[in-house]
C-alpha cells in the first residue's frame, strides 16, 4: 500500500498538529487513488470529544456528513483521516483500531513538545489489523519504517 502527499497536504497537516499541541487534532484526507493513493488535500475538523483531547480525538457525525458531501462537490474522494499523537509515536492505539473502517487510510503524527516527529499513515488489512503504508512525497519516499 502507498499513499502519496502533495508538498501543501503535508505541511498543512504538520501545522494542524503543531498549532493544537498539547491536544489531539485531526482532520480529513481528500484526493484520487490510482496505482498510488494521492491526498491531495487535507482538511483540519475540530475534535470533539469530550474530556481528554490530549489522548483522544473524536469526529462528529454531522463532519463526517460534510466531509461526504464536499468530496462530491468538489469531485474528489474522501481517502481517510490525520490525527496526532502528543507525546506518543505515531502509531495506532487500540482506541485507533476500534474506531477504523475498511478502505480509509488513517495518518498519525507524532508530535514531541511541539515539534513533529514522525508521520505514518496505515490502512486495515482484511484481518481487521492496521497495515503500515509508505508514504511518498514529491514521487520520492519519505517515510517506510
Amino acid at each position: 500500500m502507498k499513499l502519496q502527499l502533495t508538498e501543501t497536504a503535508h505541511r498543512l497537516i504538520q501545522e494542524h498538529a503543531t498549532e493544537i499541541y498539547p491536544d489531539e487534532c485531526c482532520g480529513f484526507l481528500y484526493g484520487n487513488e490510482t496505482d498510488v493513493r494521492l491526498v491531495q488535500e487535507a482538511v483540519p475538523v475540530t475534535n470533539s470529544k469530550d474530556g481528554d483531547k490530549r489522548r483522544r480525538f473524536e469526529i462528529s457525525p454531522v463532519d463526517y456528513m460534510r466531509a461526504e458531501k464536499y468530496a462530491l462537490e468538489n469531485n474528489t474522494n474522501l481517502l481517510g483521516v490525520y490525527h496526532s499523537h502528543p507525546d506518543h509515536p505515531a502509531r495506532p492505539s487500540e482506541h485507533d483500531l476500534n474506531q477504523a473502517v475498511p478502505y480509509f487510510s488513517y495518518i498519525i503524527v507524532s508530535v514531541r513538545q511541539g515539534q513533529v516527529a514522525d508521520l505514518t499513515s496505515w490502512q486495515l488489512n482484511e484481518a481487521g489489523q492496521f497495515e503500515q503504508e509508505s508514504i511518498l512525497q514529491n514521487e520520492n519516499h519519505i517515510q517506510n519504517t
